[in-house]
């Protein structure tokens, strides 16, 4: 009984350590593939299931380096930021710094007055799934100004005078993507923890999970990736300033990794926060929205997802709570068309 016992667990594990082989081989078939058709574009892929990780990783770090990126080379996460701020607001939340559904009128700095058609409306849930009706910074109008650092003229001036001057909410309660409603969850954890933002995803986020090629302020790195506009030319990773906590922080394909463990694992205290950012905040014949994630649900999973474009490259951030597995793709060109195919194949063809 006892050797039969033992033969069954060898077999389980053999079965496992196939399995897993066989994912990881196919997500590097598809990854090559990709590369073949597209030599000139980097790409960086970290996966884990079970807690065990995979990386693949094609290209060099720019033109004029032979070295080969790897899984420590940094990319701009852009908007996977996202993830990471709503995340500390849920963090905030066990902290009993603030509810979800608190109305952000008291959290907000002193610099904002809102308008009294505004007060007692727009709740922290809001402004985390998009929903907050509040007009956003004109990013059109900022690339021509300067097209390579263009958050770089938005100030506190800039965001109150947006603010303040801001009436009616012309489509709260409905989804439209938004850049401010994230810099102010940004400073709403800085008022309730009374540190920056920076200090805040240091403490609670960067040195507990020992991220640290996770940057936040100086990207002038060896390892540093060089980020491409759609035509292939060479575009400046954004610099630090105070939307920092919708789109600005670095990273790499390790770090990223990482912070999925913790996610997946509901006994940490990261993922006892993403487990609250997966309840379902804004649903239409479109989306669902949890606090900074899209759900996407099939007849057989759900899926938490955040995609990240900058001027110059994209990313996308992937996971399956009940299947235990997450993924994270970087790319040093701003190409949104091909991260999400990169993920529908490796979705449809492995992980699915």
């Amino acid at each position: 009984m006892k050797t039969s016992l033992k033969i069954l667990v060898v077999l389980l594990f053999i079965s496992s350590f196939s399995f897993g082989q066989d994912i990881t081989k196919k997500i590097d078939s598809i990854i090559n593939d990709s590369h073949q058709r597209n030599p000139n574009i980097g790409i960086s892929v970290g996966f884990v299931q079970n807690n065990k990780e995979y990386y693949t990783t094609y290209g060099n770090l720019n033109a004029e380096s032979q070295m080969k990126i790897n899984k420590n080379s940094i990319f701009e996460i852009a908007s996977i930021t996202k993830i990471l701020t709503s995340n500390l607001i849920a963090q905030a939340v066990i902290d009993h710094k603030l509810r979800i559904d608190d109305y952000i009128d008291d959290f907000l700095p002193k610099a904002y007055i809102l308008h009294e058609n505004l007060k007692n409306k727009i709740k922290i849930s809001d402004l985390a799934s998009h929903q907050s009706g509040l007009p956003d910074i004109d990013f059109g109008k900022l690339i021509e100004l300067n097209p390579q650092q263009p958050v770089s003229s938005v100030t506190e001036k800039t965001l109150t005078s947006i603010i303040n001057n801001c009436s009616e909410l012309k489509d709260y309660g409905k989804y439209r993507y938004s850049t401010i409603g994230y810099t102010l969850l940004g400073q709403i954890l800085e008022k309730v923890y009374g540190k920056s933002y920076d200090e805040i995803i240091r403490y609670k986020m960067i040195k507990p999970l020992q991220m640290t090629n996770t940057l936040t302020k100086d990207f002038n790195v060896k390892n540093r990736t060089i980020g491409h506009n759609p035509n292939g030319g060479i575009q400046e990773f954004f610099e630090w300033n105070i939307t920092a906590s919708a789109g600005l922080v670095k990273s790499n394909a390790s770090d990223m990794v990482t912070f999925l463990k913790a996610v997946l694992n509901k006994e940490t205290r990261i993922g006892k926060a993403a487990i609250m950012t997966e309840k379902v905040f804004y649903k239409d014949e479109k989306r669902e929205m949890g606090l900074g994630t899209n759900i996407v649900t099939d007849e057989k999973n759900t899926i938490y997802l955040k995609t990240g474009d900058s001027m110059g490259q994209s990313s996308i951030i992937c996971y399956n709570r009940a299947k235990n597995w997450g993924i994270i793709i970087l790319i040093d060109q701003r190409n949104s068309k091909m991260r999400q195919d990169l993920l529908n194949q490796i979705y449809d063809t492995v992980l699915k």
